[in-house]
């Protein structure tokens, strides 16, 4: 039988590489993953911000409210990288 990989222990190898993330609102995130707590509160550095037109922001650094985030995909470049795949 396979070991179990339970979430926190996914989001713990993580750390150090590019994740995306999917917000619950218009937002969607991409970046490389610093750090979190045990309510997923994540903290991101050279960050992309995607909104539902298409804009990108750049951002140095980001604090992540776990309590909004809806979806992680580890090595995730965001939504055009993985449009054009």
């Amino acid at each position: 039988m396979a070991s179990q990989l339970l979430p926190l222990e996914l989001i713990d190898k993580c750390v150090g590489s590019r994740i995306w993330v999917v917000m619950k609102g218009d937002k969607e995130f991409s970046g490389t993953l610093l750090g979190f707590d045990d309510y997923v509160n994540m903290v991101m550095e050279d960050v992309t911000e995607f909104d539902y037109t298409g804009a990108q922001i750049k951002l140095p650094k980001l604090l992540l409210n776990g309590n909004n985030i809806c979806m992680l995909i580890p090595g995730g470049e965001g939504p055009v990288a993985s449009s054009l795949a």
